[in-house]
Order: C-alpha cells, then sequence, then structure tokens
C-alpha cells in the first residue's frame, strides 16, 4: 500500500550545543524550553553530550526522573545517538567483540531511557551490525546506522550495509538519513563568519567555485578523490595567503557538506528509520539556501515515512550571533510548509506520533 508520509516534527539537542556550552541550559531545563517551544514532539539527544556518566553511570534512578520528564512535558523519544569509537584504545582498534561489548552498554541505557532508536555510525561493518543484532533483539531498540557526508544513499559501504539487512530481514536494522550528505551550496552563514575572520571576497568567491565544481562533478566515489578534494581546499587557502583556513575549508567542505543528488536517499529509503533534518541556517525568505529541505520533505512524503525527522541545526559551530531557538522555529516552519506542499503534513500532536513512530519500526523493510 503507497500512502503518503506523516513524518514526525522533532529536534535534536545537538542543535542547542553552543546554549549548553554556555551553561545557560542544564539537560532538565532545555528539555522543558524545547517542549515549551512547541519544538517536538519528537526529542533526539546523544549520549555522551547530554547525559552525565554516560553509560555506565546511568542508573535507574535517573532513568526513572528522564522518563517522567520526557512524559510531563509531552515529548516523545525518538533516538539517542550513541557511539562506535573503534579507535578507543591508543595501540590497536577495537576487536568485533570488545565493540559489541562497548556498545552493549549504550544501547542498553537507549532502551531505559525510552529510546526506541539508537543511532550508531558508519565505522560499523555489515559483520558487525550483524553481531549487534542480538543485542538489540534483548533491548528492542533499532539500531540506525548514521549515513553522513561524505557518504550517502548509494555510496558502495552503505548499499552492502543494506544487502545484509534485506538478508536478515530484521525491523531492528536500519539507516539514519542525514541531510548533510546531500546539500546543494556552500553555508552562506559559514561565508559570514569567514568573512568575520578577515577572509577576503575574492577568497570566499574562489571557495564556493571550487565547492560548486565538485557538486557538479557528484559525490567522490574513492577514498583517493575524497582526499583529493580535501587538499584542493587546504591549497586554495594557501594561494590567496590565509592557509590557517585550509583545514577549516576541507572539513567542512568535505565533511559536512555532501553533494550527493536527493535522489542517492531511494536506494536505501526502505530502511531509514530516522532522519537527521541536518541544515546550516534560514535566511530571511525563509528557506535554507544550502540545504534542499523542501525536496527531501516532498521525497520522505510520497515515499509513505512514518518516522521522525530530528532538525539539526549544525550551524551553531561557526554562528554565535543568532538565537539558535529562533533558527529552528523557522526551520520547522519550513518543514511544515514543505510537507503541505507535498500534499501531505507534519505530525507535532505526541499522541499521534507515539502510534506512527511505533508502526514505523515494527516492520521490516521491503525493497
Amino acid at each position: 500500500m503507497n500512502t503518503l508520509g506523516t513524518p514526525i516534527q522533532g529536534v535534536t539537542l545537538y542543535s542547542f550545543t553552543r546554549a549548553s556550552h554556555a551553561r545557560q541550559y542544564d539537560l532538565e531545563s532545555l528539555i522543558r524550553k524545547v517542549a515549551a517551544e512547541g519544538f517536538g514532539p519528537g526529542l533526539e539527544l546523544i549520549g555522551f553530550s547530554s547525559l552525565r556518566g554516560f553509560p555506565n553511570r546511568i542508573d535507574d534512578r535517573f532513568a526513572g526522573k528522564f522518563r517522567e520528564l520526557v512524559q510531563e512535558v509531552d515529548l516523545v523519544p525518538t533516538s539517542l545517538a550513541v557511539n562506535v569509537d573503534t579507535g578507543l584504545r591508543r595501540d590497536r582498534l577495537l576487536t568485533q567483540e570488545e565493540m559489541v561489548e562497548y556498545m552493549r552498554a549504550q544501547i542498553e541505557v537507549a532502551a531505559r531511557l525510552g529510546f526506541p532508536i539508537a543511532r550508531v555510525q558508519i565505522s560499523l561493518s555489515p559483520d558487525a551490525m550483524e553481531s549487534l543484532l542480538p543485542v538489540a533483539e534483548k533491548y528492542g531498540v533499532t539500531l540506525a546506522l548514521e549515513v553522513h557526508a561524505d557518504q550517502h544513499g548509494a555510496h558502495e559501504r552503505v548499499l552492502a550495509l543494506r544487502d545484509r539487512y534485506e538478508k536478515l530481514d530484521s525491523p531492528l536494522l536500519g539507516f539514519t538519513a542525514d541531510w548533510g550528505a546531500t546539500v546543494t551550496g556552500f553555508a552562506p552563514s559559514l561565508l559570514e563568519a569567514y568573512r568575520r575572520r578577515g577572509a577576503s571576497e575574492e577568497l570566499l568567491a574562489a571557495v564556493v567555485a571550487l565547492w560548486d565544481g565538485f557538486y557538479a562533478e557528484g559525490p567522490p566515489n574513492t577514498q583517493k578523490v575524497h582526499g583529493e578534494r580535501f587538499g584542493a581546499f587546504i591549497g586554495l587557502a594557501a594561494r590567496h595567503g590565509r592557509p590557517e583556513l585550509g583545514i577549516d575549508f576541507a572539513i567542512n567542505g568535505t565533511g559536512l557538506f555532501g553533494p550527493a543528488p536527493i535522489e542517492t536517499w531511494q536506494e536505501i529509503m526502505p530502511w531509514v528509520r530516522h532522519v537527521h533534518g541536518k541544515f546550516f541556517g534560514i535566511d530571511e525568505t525563509g528557506e535554507e539556501p544550502s540545504v534542499p529541505v523542501r525536496g527531501l520533505v516532498a521525497q520522505l512524503v510520497e515515499n509513505g515515512y512514518h518516522g521522525a525527522i530530528s532538525s539539526e541545526y549544525e550551524g551553531w559551530h561557526w554562528n554565535n550571533w543568532q538565537d539558535p531557538f529562533e533558527i529552528i522555529r523557522g526551520e520547522h516552519a519550513l518543514q511544515r510548509a514543505a510537507a503541505k506542499d507535498a500534499g501531505s503534513s507534519m505530525v507535532t500532536d505526541s499522541r499521534i506520533a507515539r502510534e506512527l513512530l511505533h508502526s514505523h519500526l515494527a516492520q521490516p523493510a521491503r525493497g
């Protein structure tokens, strides 16, 4: 049955990292702020970022208080971001067995806090994901591996995971689609940040032209191409007399702004369990100038997606002159307008969101 999707409106607390770092909010007050602003019902957070002592010091008392708070403010837990950290040791990478045990504690905490999804990371191979399936089954938590720039929905590593998921046929394995993989332009807010750091207009124009050229070529298909593009940004900064900006240009230009077409998400759409609505700013017209939000929301609606979109404002890394709460408000309005234009709506009612999310996660994907 092909029905229009009704994505669930939500947000990740990662969007407000600058306010948290400034001690403007602790976890409880930030959750209350999110609820009061109407940014839910979906609530996502990062374990190691938001939870002191995560995962080993999250006891039953804390878990109970957390669940009571979320219920009181009428939010719906969607995804807890957990880390793989295969390079945790100094002398070697974790073995697969060590990795499973390291993640087991995080997944167990996700379950105790009431999160139905644990976002995991791309360093997990198909074999590793299969080895984690019994852990997911034990705790009833869906493992949604994040597809993040510089990968994308049609990347060979992602397709290998998809093929293993299809073989295992479990509703507990899927993907988190991060919109940063399908960016259409270098973020104007970041250009403004470089401008405030003294970058010339000539240099900024050259950065945009270089990125636009890579966008026209398409996403890198090998690590060698990725490395060449990384080096091109460094060389550009050096030629313009600002070598200290080179690494920054390169990291953002190749690792945050992914140039894949939005059609690449179709390769894994049946396995998308969660969405990171990555964006970098909202302009004076109410649009996101570097992320095709309207097209991405329409794609989810047309594919019958009933999961959550966690608005993930990444511009906080460099934008210290605008209010992130106002920016999230603008992006949510854009998402709602996009869903309406696609003939559907965003879900903002917590009761409906709970029912939809449960149904969305209950069935294996059918490609």
